[in-house]
């Protein structure tokens, strides 16, 4: 009597393990509707042969991420509705904004991924679909939240396949130079025109691609991760900024709030960057209007005397972005870009701007998808 009660204990967990096995690898397709539609909200300067900038901010949601070709319909189609306003040519570097690639952490998911009503009921989702790379990647996490580490690290070799040829493809597809805004992998680096992962820790990454659809240079490391991320994100102040060549001049790009920090803005010069992109975010549907709570970092520049509640994170960002102010800055143009949207129960602000020559051209719309153009 005792065998056969384990023979059927242990068929019955045969059968829950493989229904759960089974369940774990269904991807079942929904119904998918979004709002291409995208407004010009800043068009500065007058065309020419030197190039413009090209800010893109998008509106994004957690369907748009359910399959790369989602996202690239969308991000297609606002580069069509730019190129069929004649805003679009061999020398246009468009640029995406923070964190535009981390989301690629929930492609390919399961509908209750999508349905659910918080981010960590959708986390927890992730979780159990994948639960032998969710458990491996829980071993091998760095930092004090391994929990989240977790969940960016088990899917980052597809994370980082669809990052270059998603933003790979549109840069050849367009024609253009294009910033891909940025994305979270450990220890991401270039090798033989393939982005790689390693093993170490996460790092707020952006990578440059050409008209080729190949990266330029190595990825850029975010130098200062806020405090938010910083149990899990590491910074690498180390390695420094860098700049690229593109058809429009010398590039640099700071990742988030890095474009606060004086000093970055002097390794910039030093390297004779022209051109300043800062891909950005924002938490928080009011975050735009709240107090500014100080440097998102441990450390603060002793150039800045702007102190915390002093002003509104807008204005902050306004202040302390120095792209293309003199002396600080020798470039001569740069663009701050937002993304925009709501996953889950926590909604992106922030209103994308352009500095040219000293002066600020900003969006003042607080919903949809815009376009910044800056003709040099």
């Amino acid at each position: 009597m005792r065998k056969l009660l384990y023979l059927t204990l242990s068929l019955a967990l045969l059968a829950v393990i493989t229904r759960y096995a089974l369940w774990t690898h269904d991807r079942p397709g929904a119904h998918y509707l979004s709002d291409l539609r995208i407004e010009l909200a800043v068009d500065q300067g007058v065309p020419a042969d030197h190039g413009n900038l090209l800010a893109i901010q998008p509106e994004l949601f957690p369907t748009d991420y359910q399959s790369p070709e989602r996202l690239h319909r969308k991000l297609a189609a606002y580069l069509q509705q730019a190129r069929d306003k004649g805003l679009v040519n061999a020398k246009t570097i468009v640029v995406l904004p923070e964190h535009i690639g981390t989301w690629l952490m929930v492609s390919g998911e399961k509908n209750e991924l999508y349905q659910a009503v918080s981010l960590k009921e959708a986390m927890n989702w992730l979780a159990v679909s994948n639960p032998l790379p969710f458990l491996k990647a829980l071993i091998s996490a760095k930092g004090s939240s391994r929990l989240a580490d977790a969940h960016l690290r088990m899917k980052a070799k597809k994370m980082a396949k669809e990052y270059q040829v998603l933003f790979g493809g549109l840069a050849r597809e367009f024609q253009v130079t294009l910033v891909a805004g940025s994305i979270i992998l450990p220890e991401p680096s270039v090798s033989q025109g393939s982005l790689q992962i390693g093993s170490g820790a996460l790092y707020n990454s952006s990578l440059v691609f050409g008209s080729d659809g190949l990266p330029i240079g190595q990825p850029q490391r975010q130098l200062y991760p806020t405090h938010a991320e910083s149990g899990y994100v590491r910074g690498d102040a180390g390695q420094g900024v860098q700049v690229v060549d593109t058809p429009a001049g010398r590039l640099g790009v700071l990742i988030g709030s890095d474009s606060w920090y004086p000093d970055n803005y002097r390794q910039l010069n030093d390297q004779g960057a022209q051109l300043v992109a800062v891909p950005a975010f924002v938490m928080g549907r009011d975050g735009w209007e709240r107090p500014w709570r100080g440097f998102k970092s441990i450390t603060t520049p002793s150039e800045v005397s702007l102190k915390p509640e002093e002003t509104s994170e807008g204005d902050a960002w306004h202040r302390l972005t120095l792209t293309a102010r003199p002396p600080s800055s020798q470039a001569s143009a740069g663009v701050s870009v937002f993304l925009r949207g709501q996953f889950w129960d926590q909604r992106s602000s922030g209103q994308s701007f352009i500095n040219s020559h000293g002066q600020t051209f900003a969006d003042q719309g607080t919903t949809g998808a815009r376009l910044l153009n800056l003709w040099l």
